[in-house]
Parts: structure tokens; C-alpha cells; sequence
């Protein structure tokens, strides 16, 4: 498995994405998703929720037609309460927003009580049956709630809180390396109060599994590609190890 790259549902992407989760819709923004899929970048991670529905709206404007090698994903489920018909109303929605007949990848935001988890699984395997999801992740989940999902469609990643300081969800992370799904950490760059530059952080969490792809929010393209460069700094073992120490 690459350093560099990772697979997500047949896809190549580089293991640095973008966050959506603040991206308002306005020209500067639209040309600013342009300009970073310009420069390299390969997969943005949005949700129905995000700024509205601000954020697939510029996503799909920016990106009509989006090129085949960068992977757009999305998420519905989060509210409580959100039962099949909202799910699938949500699902239109954001097929609506991104301006596509495909979404590429699509989250379960949140598993909710009282909504069983297999009400939703069947939602998203009737869209991926009909051609309308191309990929299925599920998000800030348990392993038992990952290998429930997977009786219904591959499991190509999995979106747990995840960085240098938190790492409640390790069990889960090991579980992805060994079943091969990508793991998307949210809220990468959280090191508490760590002196860490943001490229150390996002290259901790790079050197601590192959599956491991981080989506730092930014509206900057230099933020974006100092993000990426992240890839290419080398944690030596005995650096990553005192990393590791001092967020634990």
C-alpha cells in the first residue's frame, strides 16, 4: 500500500482531503474548490447538514462536471429521529445539491437510538442498487456496527474522531487497517494544548496507519497545500513515538 495514496471504493486518492464543514456558497468559494481540486487535490468530504446545505451547493457548483479522479463524499443521518423517508429525502437532496446522478461516497452520519441501525443500511443499499451511490461509509461507529453495515454493501471507510489527542476510537482504526477500509479521522488537527505545527499532526496520523486519510477544513488554498505537503514530511519512529506520548 502506497505512503502517498489510498484506495476508496476503486478510487486512487492522495491521503490528504479537504473538510467542507464551514464552506459557505459564494463566488470566492466556488472558485476556491476549483482552484484546490486544480492543485491536487483529490477527495472533499461534505454532509447534508454542513452550512445548510451551503456546502454541497458550492461542491456541485464548483465541480460540474467534477472529474472522475476526485472523490466527493457526503453524509445524511445526523439529526435523531431521522427515519427512512428524511434519510431518503436526504439523499435526494444532496444528489440535487452536488449536481450528479452518482453521489461517490456516502456516509451514515450518526447511528441514532431508537432508529434501528438497519432501517438506514437499507435506505443506502436501495440507492446503491439503483446506481444513485457508487461507494457506502458509516460514521463514528462502533466495530459491531461496521461488520452489521457490511451485511449490507461493502464498507469502503469508516469517519470516527481521531488525532494526536483523542484516540478513543483506536480499536476501530485497528479493525479498519486489518479489514483494508479507510479510515477518515474528523477533526484531525486537534492537539490540545501540544505545540504542533498542523503538518506534524496530519504526518502523525499519515505514519500511524496506511489506511489513514485526514479532511482538515480549510477556505485557503495555501493552507491546502501546506496541508498536503504534510505527505511528504518524514516522522522519524522516535519522533512519532514522543508524539504520541505527549497527546496521550
Amino acid at each position: 500500500m502506497s505512503t502517498q495514496t489510498i484506495e476508496l471504493g476503486g478510487v486512487t486518492v492522495r491521503r490528504i482531503g479537504l473538510g467542507t464543514n464551514r464552506l459557505t456558497t459564494n463566488d470566492d468559494t466556488i472558485a476556491f474548490i476549483r482552484e484546490a481540486v486544480g492543485a491536487g487535490l483529490q477527495h472533499i468530504d461534505t454532509a447534508h447538514l454542513y452550512t445548510s446545505g451551503a456546502s454541497e451547493q458550492t461542491i456541485g457548483a464548483a465541480l460540474d462536471p467534477k472529474p472522475d479522479h476526485c472523490v466527493v463524499a457526503t453524509k445524511g443521518g445526523y439529526e435523531p429521529g431521522t427515519g427512512p423517508d428524511a434519510l431518503r429525502a436526504e439523499i435526494e437532496e444532496s444528489l440535487r445539491r452536488l449536481r450528479t446522478e452518482t453521489i461517490d461516497l456516502y456516509y451514515l452520519h450518526r447511528v441514532h437510538e431508537g432508529v434501528p441501525l438497519e432501517q438506514s443500511l437499507s435506505v443506502i443499499a436501495e440507492y446503491r442498487d439503483a446506481g444513485r451511490i457508487r461507494n457506502v461509509g458509516i460514521s463514528e461507529v462502533t466495530i459491531e456496527q461496521i461488520e452489521r453495515a457490511r451485511r449490507y454493501f461493502p464498507v469502503v471507510s469508516v469517519q470516527n474522531r481521531y488525532n494526536v489527542g483523542d484516540r478513543e476510537w483506536e480499536p476501530v482504526l485497528d479493525y479498519c487497517e486489518r479489514k483494508k477500509i479507510g479510515f477518515i479521522p474528523w477533526y484531525p488537527l486537534n492537539v490540545g494544548k501540544l505545540p504542533v505545527e498542523p503538518a506534524k499532526a496530519l504526518a502523525w496520523l499519515l505514519k500511524r496507519s496506511p489506511v489513514m486519510l485526514p479532511i482538515p477544513g480549510t477556505s485557503k488554498v495555501k493552507h491546502l497545500e501546506e496541508n498536503m505537503r504534510a505527505r511528504e514530511v518524514k516522522l522519524s519512529n522516535e519522533e512519532f513515538e514522543l508524539l504520541g506520548q505527549r497527546g496521550a
